[in-house]
C-alpha cells in the first residue's frame, strides 16, 4: 500500500498544487459545466491571456485539463479520471479518520470517567 501511495505522490502533488490557486479552481469550476475556449476561460478572470495560458499549463501538467486546437481556437475540457484519482485519495483519508474517531468514541464510551488533570510545573 505504501508503494502504491508513493507512486501516486507526484500526480497528486501536481493536482493539489494546481487546485491551490483560486483562478485555476475557477477554471476547473467553469470546465465542470463543459468544454470552453481559452478566451472564454479568461473572460471572468481579469488577467492577461498569457497569464491564463500559464495557469492552463499548470492544470494540464496536473492532468486535470486536456486541450485541443482546432483552427485558431484552443478548447479545454476536464479529465474526469484525474478528478477520480484525487477523490479516491481523499476518500481513503476520510475512511481512515472515521475509523480512528469511531475507535475513540468506543473508548470514551467504555471509560466515561472524567480525565485527570495533569499537574502544571
Amino acid at each position: 500500500m505504501v508503494k502504491h501511495m508513493l507512486n501516486q505522490s507526484v500526480p497528486l502533488d501536481r493536482m493539489f498544487h494546481a487546485l491551490a490557486d483560486p483562478a485555476r479552481r475557477g477554471m476547473v469550476e467553469r470546465l465542470s459545466r463543459g468544454p470552453a475556449s481559452v478566451s472564454e476561460l479568461a473572460r471572468p478572470l481579469g488577467m492577461s491571456l498569457p497569464a491564463v495560458v500559464q495557469h492552463l499549463h499548470v492544470l494540464q501538467a496536473s492532468g486535470l485539463v486536456r486541450s485541443e486546437k482546432i483552427g485558431r481556437v484552443r478548447t479545454c475540457r476536464l479529465d474526469p479520471k484525474a478528478l477520480r484519482t484525487a477523490e479516491s485519495w481523499i476518500s481513503a483519508r476520510r475512511s481512515q479518520w472515521e475509523r480512528r474517531l469511531d475507535r475513540l468514541g468506543e473508548y470514551l464510551a467504555r471509560h466515561p470517567e472524567a480525565p485527570t488533570q495533569r499537574s502544571r510545573t
